[in-house]
This record gives structure tokens, C-alpha cells and sequence, in this order.
């Protein structure tokens, strides 16, 4: 079991930025490739990035390359969504998610095992 908590979510303006940190706890971070899922109202959970058990694959939606980081710190048990350039369309709740890193970097949320409550994101226009 792994337990995830996401923070760093809130309200900016388009342009701006925001860090989004999920701390993982429970079992040894490095064991899982983590995920970084967006779901707006009314829309399906939809993938955003994921970062390989040791950082160093990485893979993004199409939206979020050239504008999102995804990166992690196993030290740390923590892996963070770098946000630049937010777009009013970014507007969503953000989670973070975890499955073992023998499944590779999947980007299909029915294959993640571990999920956070979320955080809010706000983009104004």
C-alpha cells in the first residue's frame, strides 16, 4: 500500500505557474512509477504526465509538453508537476497516482493502483 497526498493547487491567473507536490508514503517510492491525472467537471479523468520509478523516462499529453515538468525526488518520496504557462483550460482537479514500475509508464488511469484526493486548479482568464 502506498498513500499519496497532493498540495500546491490553487487559484492564478493565465500565464502563471504553479508546483503541484504529491508526498507518498507507505511502501518504497522508487517501486512505482507515478502519474499526474486531471479531471475537470463534467469530463472524464484524463492523463496529464508520468516519470519512470527513476526519473529518468518521462511522457506527456500532448497539452502539457513544452509547458509541464514532471519530476521526482525519491529521497523525498515525492514527485512534483512544474506548471508553466496555464491556460484557463488547465482548469481542473489534479491527482496523483502510483503502480508498479514493471508496468512501465502507462497513461491509462484504470492502470494506476494508488490515488490521491486531489488538488484544486484554477486558471482566470
Amino acid at each position: 500500500q502506498v498513500q499519496l497526498v497532493e498540495s500546491g493547487g490553487g487559484l492564478v491567473q493565465a500565464g502563471g505557474s504553479l508546483r503541484l507536490s504529491c508526498a507518498a508514503s507507505g511502501r518504497t517510492f522508487s517501486r512505482y512509477t507515478m502519474g499526474w491525472f486531471r479531471q475537470a467537471p463534467g469530463e472524464e479523468r484524463e492523463f496529464v504526465a508520468a516519470i519512470s520509478w527513476n526519473g529518468v523516462n518521462t511522457d506527456y499529453t500532448d497539452s502539457a509538453k513544452g509547458r509541464f515538468t514532471i519530476s521526482r525526488d525519491n529521497a523525498k518520496n515525492t514527485v512534483y508537476l512544474q506548471m508553466n504557462g496555464l491556460k484557463p483550460e488547465d482548469t481542473a482537479v489534479y491527482f496523483c497516482a502510483a503502480v508498479d514500475r514493471s508496468y512501465g509508464i502507462p497513461r491509462l488511469a484504470s492502470s494506476y493502483d494508488y490515488w490521491g484526493q486531489g488538488t484544486q486548479v484554477t486558471v482566470s482568464s
